[in-house]
């Protein structure tokens, strides 16, 4: 199971957002499929199947990923960053997938 917020879910579910970072080590499978859901206890929206699986400094991130993860400009990506995480550390190593 994977839980995003609720407009993170729309634009997941809408395709716009392919690639995820997390804080958290997770042990996401390659070729799994999960459930997502924007609450713990709610029923799954939707399934993300992951395709690839990295590690990254958050300081690295390109442009190009930062349309992958659903949004236009490096500040729109930081924004919603310190609004989840409450911080932008570019040197923490953050696990990302790519999911279909």
């Amino acid at each position: 199971m994977a839980i995003f917020r609720r407009h993170h879910l729309r634009k997941v579910l809408a395709k716009e957002k392919t690639q995820t970072r997390r804080c958290h080590q997770h042990t996401w499978k390659i070729g799994k499929t999960y459930a997502i859901r924007d609450r713990w206890f709610s029923k799954p929206q939707g399934h993300i199947t992951v395709t690839r699986k990295f590690r990254q400094r958050l300081g690295d991130i390109t442009l190009e990923d930062i349309k992958k993860e659903g949004f236009s400009t490096l500040e729109e990506f930081q924004k919603a960053w310190t609004e989840i995480h409450g911080q932008i550390d570019e040197n923490e190593v953050l696990q990302y997938t790519n999911s279909s």
